[in-house]
């Protein structure tokens, strides 16, 4: 039992630096809707997807790479940028073997503190890959932290689920001494047959946020597992379909 590695859940970018970051494979979580976003452009075809911390930054990179920019900001698109982050922009008509540099106010921040603090290992994950995820994990047999991206360091539901449905995968294969990992799973296991009921019933912060902008598909397509199974890698300043 004890040559298990340790996994781990933190529930807000805000309490990363808690844990030990340097030695684990980090899991970024923005379930609605940077990582469904992302591994849906990289399902369908995309070359890679660059995620960046400034709506500038976006906009300068796309122009020389000659990419696509998107993002959002508050949950619309981000002034300045033509394309937003719903999935349902990235068809494989549109994006396939194209750059999409992406910039979102929770998603991509986390994976630039859980890069600046020398995580060794960044993937992204969300229930359209939820598979691809867990099988990674297991295989990799490395200590593992789950970052929800959360809403502006808020904690959130849909992150949280995610982060459950993982810890309900793959708990086996890893030693877990963390509340937070517990009761994520305790939480997925509550609203598994119904996660989009669930975060209506459970008035949830971002559920009223997205339907407020008429987004429901969205947010169903979000929470909807193994769509776009695939594994986003960060590599060297970007994310990859990595073979699994």
């Amino acid at each position: 039992m004890n040559n298990k590695p340790q996994l781990f859940t933190a529930l807000s970018p805000a309490l990363l630096h808690l844990y030990d970051v340097k030695e684990s494979i980090v899991v970024i979580i923005d379930v609605l809707r940077a990582t469904s976003t992302i591994a849906t452009a990289l399902f369908n075809g995309a070359a890679a997807v660059i995620p960046v911390d400034s709506v500038p930054h976006c906009i300068d990179l796309g122009k020389q790479l000659g990419g696509i920019t998107a993002g959002e900001r508050d949950g619309k698109v981000a002034e300045g940028l033509v394309y937003g982050n719903s999935p349902f922009e990235y068809p494989r008509s549109f994006i396939e073997n194209k750059t999409l540099v992406l910039t979102t106010t929770n998603g991509t921040k986390l994976l630039h503190m859980a890069l600046n603090s020398g995580a060794p290992g960044i993937i992204t994950g969300s229930f359209p890959n939820l598979s691809a995820v867990s099988e990674y994990l297991i295989k990799e047999k490395r200590n593992v932290i789950l970052g929800c991206a959360a809403w502006k360091d808020r904690f959130n539901i849909e992150d949280t689920l995610f982060a459950g449905a993982v810890v309900s995968r793959i708990k086996d294969h890893f030693n877990i001494n963390c509340d937070s990992s517990n009761m994520a799973e305790g939480l997925y296991r509550e609203g598994e047959n119904d996660l989009y009921e669930f975060m209506k019933a459970k008035n949830a912060s971002h559920y009223h946020r997205l339907t407020g902008y008429g987004l429901e598909k969205d947010i169903r397509y979000c929470l909807t597992a193994d769509i776009a199974n695939v594994l986003p890698l960060y590599d060297d300043g970007k994310l990859i379909a990595a073979g699994l």
